[in-house]
């Protein structure tokens, strides 16, 4: 999604040139590609998927609705199985329209959850649930913070369900360093990913996550709490910015790749001069 301007076949070629080796697929550009083929694409290139975003929205009171959204997560782990990847992103869902019940949304995924993480792993998926800041929490995700996620994860053994650390959406939370702890300690961190926080936030604010070192999130600092958690696993970074997207992908590409070197990987400039 950094680079969504790229066609697949041009971020995978990016990729190859930079000598980035794993990559985090979301569903619309594959499907668009043909499951099948971005699979043998990314394969073929020598790529690992690291994650599929995303399933989710799970709120719905509608049976019908529910119903879709059930079928359409299946066909995300499934699609999640095919890509090779082990984990599959879930955005819950956000209020239905008129419904002021934060609690009840919350329990409507919890009892998806439990049609869903069966299936997953039958298929060598993991759920890995990603709270969204609380701004989006009337209309995309019910689900604010990692305590939240975690209680809901929980319910599910580790290897079926987990969560997704996201820098953007709990930077802001001083209780998210206690919860990556207890998510290390039970095993369930799936995936970690970064982007930076910047102001003015856009109109819609969907599409304001900044370029690492834009803003006012340390990541070295969160980089540290997950591995002190034990996490071993991949570091995505996930950036949806319009000002990125308009600009040359590749370009883009090796950025995003030079600023997660020095902003996250390398010393500080401070203790390099000491």
């Amino acid at each position: 999604m950094t680079v969504k301007q790229l066609s697949l076949p041009e971020l995978v070629a990016a990729c190859d040139e930079l000598g980035v080796t794993q990559v985090g697929l979301w569903r619309e550009p594959v499907q668009e590609y043909g499951l099948r083929a971005a699979a043998k694409l990314v394969r073929d290139a020598g790529l690992t998927v690291t994650t599929l975003c995303r399933g989710g929205f799970l709120t719905a009171t509608e049976p019908q609705e529910r119903a879709r959204a059930l079928t359409d997560n299946r066909r995300a782990v499934d699609e999640a199985a095919a890509l090779g990847t082990d984990t599959l992103v879930l955005v819950s869902g956000g209020l239905p329209p008129g419904s002021k019940d934060l609690h009840g949304a919350r329990e409507r995924i919890a009892d998806a959850l439990g049609e869903l993480a069966p299936y997953a792993e039958d298929q060598g998926v993991r759920l890995a649930i990603e709270p969204l800041h609380p701004m989006y929490a009337a209309d995309r995700c019910v689900v604010s913070t990692l305590a939240q996620a975690l209680d809901l994860a929980e319910r599910f053994p580790a290897r079926q369900v987990g969560v997704t650390v996201d820098t953007y959406h709990i930077w802001w939370d001083d209780q998210a360093p206690a919860q990556i702890a207890r998510a290390g300690a039970s095993g369930r961190i799936h995936t970690f990913q970064l982007a930076d926080w910047t102001t003015p936030l856009p109109a819609g604010v969907l599409t304001g996550r900044g370029q690492i070192g834009d803003g006012a999130i340390d990541m070295r600092e969160w980089l540290g709490h997950v591995a002190a958690a034990g996490y071993t696993g991949p570091v995505e970074v996930e950036l949806f910015n319009d000002g990125l997207w308009a600009r040359d992908g590749r370009e883009v590409l090796a950025e995003t790749a030079d600023r997660f070197v020095t902003h996250v990987t390398s010393p500080p400039a401070e203790q390099l001069t000491r």
